[in-house]
């Protein structure tokens, strides 16, 4: 089973095309998906500078924020456990992926089952091409798109 909440893709259009991307794996492969189509950007916006002010990193409270939820609703409906596929990615913070689902699995009360996917990283690269499925540039947030931009633009100035 699966499940789709990214309150904090931005622009909304990036939002949307990663949305129908699954939209699209579900439809080719059956699988089972629950979405939460919500996108409330400026709850996220503001939550996450209050957040970075405090001086902690803009990646846990995304983290948290997202994996909390997930284990809210894994609970909800009576699912024995969940993960994430967060951990697919080699730019992700793994170890800290999992403290956060831990956390999050004792507040809920529901196991998080900490899994390291990214031996799998290059699989799901060639799985992605052969089913023409998009691929994200970059993270998702607002912040992680700036940095992606803005190192291309120095890169390019030197």
């Amino acid at each position: 089973m699966g499940f789709w909440y990214n309150p904090n893709i931005h622009p909304f259009e990036e939002y949307r095309r990663r949305l129908q991307t699954l939209q699209r794996y579900q439809f080719l492969k059956g699988a089972e998906i629950i979405y939460r189509d919500e996108y409330p950007l400026e709850d996220f916006l503001t939550e996450m500078i209050h957040w970075m002010d405090e001086g902690k990193s803009r990646c846990e409270y995304c983290y948290r924020m997202r994996l909390e939820r997930t284990a809210r609703e894994a609970k909800e409906m009576g699912f024995e456990a969940f993960t994430t596929t967060l951990t697919l990615s080699k730019h992700q913070l793994t170890d800290l992926i999992g403290r956060i689902g831990e956390k999050a699995g004792e507040k809920y009360d529901i196991p998080y089952l900490h899994r390291d996917f990214r031996a799998g990283w290059k699989e799901s690269i060639e799985i992605s091409k052969e089913l023409d499925l998009y691929r994200q540039p970059y993270c998702g947030c607002i912040f992680s798109e700036m940095d992606r931009y803005y190192r291309e633009l120095v890169k390019s100035e030197k």
